[in-house]
Parts: structure tokens; sequence; C-alpha cells
């Protein structure tokens, strides 16, 4: 009788090793070790060559000695993890995409690297719409004036000059239309919005109105709100001159990567009312640098520490689709979401 398979559980205090190894329990007799890394009270980084990674280069080492099986969420599998690690032949990301992972360098291992796709699809559209209402309707501002300061002052923001945008009608503008966009421009058009996606990789049917350019996005959007993976193509998408052909006042969202927008020409979009407000969950430096322009702009800005994927059904989404794919290699059958 063969030796059960050895899995190391590296999650977190979000993705529980327990939640990995209950799910892993449904798929496969397997002998599981858990590791419990830093992330989110943490924060994720580079670590050597990968990005988005927890600083745990040695724990994992240690703790993967002789396994073959790796199902992680911020564990670093880099080259030194790999160099070190020689029984090591599957790796699980519990993401939507394995940034923690030398692919290369997997490839020369013959590791095979597996992700979770649309993990936080629905969680992440959910978060984009909170924050899009927070934005147009000053909400963060009026609570924080009222609870924090005890003060009515926010009862100016029921002035004409001061009321803010409902979606009823608003031109809305959506950059990228994958699994997060498509399920946000459908809430957007139950709410009445008038729904423009601009995304030139996305065929089929779509909610709303595909454009062929971002700059004619940009012109007909009172509000935009970005769904783009970060690639070198992407980064620094919204800048200065993007921002400009929005019409005066307009409102910008990001729940998707920091880099995809250029945080100095929003402050400067900002301060000069070419954007009446902004709502983000992610930034070019993460935490939130202490001298960041966007602190002094709290009265125009919803600021997030990065938690639109946060919700307890995509920790456990996540683990599930870890673990079938564990499961479909043990018994040797096709895996369904490899990049190696």
């Amino acid at each position: 009788m063969s030796d059960p398979l050895r899995v190391l559980a590296a999650g977190d205090h979000f993705v529980l090793p327990p939640l990995i190894r209950e799910a892993l329990g449904k798929q496969v007799a397997c002998e599981v070790g858990e590791l419990k890394l830093g992330w989110p009270l943490e924060p994720f980084g580079p670590v050597a060559e990968v990005t988005e990674a927890s600083d745990a280069e040695d724990e994992l080492i240690e703790a993967l000695a002789g396994v073959p099986v790796l199902v992680t969420q911020m564990g670093p599998v880099t080259e030194r993890v790999l160099d070190a690690c020689p029984d090591l032949r599957l790796v699980v990301v519990c993401r939507g995409g394995p940034v923690n992972v030398n692919l290369d360098a997997a490839r020369r291992h013959d590791v095979r690297v597996c992700y979770a796709p649309g993990r936080n699809a629905a969680a992440t559209a959910e978060f984009t719409v909170g924050l899009l209402l927070a934005a147009l309707r000053r909400i963060p501002q009026a609570h924080n004036l009222l609870a924090s300061q005890g003060s009515w002052e926010g009862a100016t923001y029921y002035t004409y000059e001061h009321s803010g945008l409902e979606l009823e009608d608003l031109p809305v503008g959506l950059v990228g239309y994958g699994a997060v966009g498509s399920r946000v421009a459908r809430v957007l058009c139950a709410f009445g919005a008038r729904v423009t996606v601009y995304d030139p990789y996305v065929r089929g049917e779509i909610h709303g109105l595909r454009v062929p350019s971002l700059d004619e996005l940009l012109r007909r959007s009172r509000l935009i709100t970005l769904h783009a993976r970060l690639t070198p193509e992407t980064r620094g998408l919204i800048g200065a001159r993007e921002l400009a052909l929005l019409p005066r006042g307009a409102v910008v969202v990001n729940v998707a990567r920091g880099p995809l927008l250029d945080e100095d020409a929003l402050c400067d979009a900002l301060a000069s009312g070419q954007l009446s407000a902004a709502a983000l969950d992610t930034y070019a430096r993460e935490p939130l640098p202490p001298h960041s322009r966007l602190r002094a702009l709290a009265d125009r800005v919803v600021l997030t520490p990065h938690l639109g994927g946060a919700s307890r059904a995509v920790a456990e989404k996540a683990a599930r689709i870890a673990a079938a794919e564990v499961g479909r290699w043990a018994r040797g059958e096709p895996l369904a979401h490899a990049l190696t």
C-alpha cells in the first residue's frame, strides 16, 4: 500500500490552512502539513524575483522538505525555493494569477503550476459598486463628519452645489470586461446607468455599448471604473492626458491594480476640479505611504486598504478550486487551470 500524498497547506490569515486541509480531504487521501503566513496582517511585496508574496522563503523551504505538493496564496515560490525543494512537483496558487511564482524556474524544475481563476470576481464586483456609490454620494465623508466629529455639516451635501451624482442615466465607462467588469456592468445596467465598455480582447455580447478606443470611452463617461489586468501594456493606462479627456467633474474608481492609474495625475485632477471624486482600493505602493498626496484629499476620495476580494466566500472558493486541482493531479487527470 503506497504512502498518502504529502501536501503543504501554506495558508495565511485569509485562506486559512484548515480551509485548505478540509477542501483537500474531500478530493484526495493525503497527509497535510500546515504553515500560516502573515498576510494580510503583514503586507505582501516583492520577494527576490517574484511579486506580491509573503517574505517567507526560509519558512517555506523548511516546511517543503520531502513534500511534492504545495497549496498556497502568498508563499514565495522563487528560484531559491525551487532549487532547495527537489521533491516539489505541483504548486497550486489560491489566487487569480500566480504572481508569487517564478514560472520560468518552475518549468526548468518540471514543476506544474496552477491557479484559481474567478475566485474573487463576485466579491470584487460587489465591492466596486459599493465604492462607486460611496464616492458618488459622499457617504464616507458625511459619516466621518457626523460619527467622528459630531458635526451636522455633512448636510451641505444636500445643497445643489455639493450634492452627488446618481447612477440612473449616468454615463459610466468600464475599462476592461473580464470576470469582474462584466459583473459590474450587469449591476450598473440594473441601476439604469448608461454603460460603455472598452476592452480590445473581449468578443461577443456585452452589457452596454462597446466602443473601439479608450479615448472615446473617456469622452463619453462621467464615471470610469478600471477592470484591466496589470501588464506592461496597461501600466500607467490612465494618466494626465486620459483624465483630461473626461468631462469636468468626473469620478474615477479603481479596485483593480494601483499602477493602472497615475496617482500624481489623479491628485492633480482632483485638486483642479477636473475630477470631483475618486475611490481607490489599490495603489502604486502598498501599504499607502504616509506622505501620499491622496491623504490630503480626504474630502474628495474614498480610500480602502485593498479589500476588494475580502469575503469569506472567496477564501472558501479558493481552497475548493485549489483542492480540486490537487485531486486531478493525484488521479492523473488533466489540470483545469495550469500554466506550466
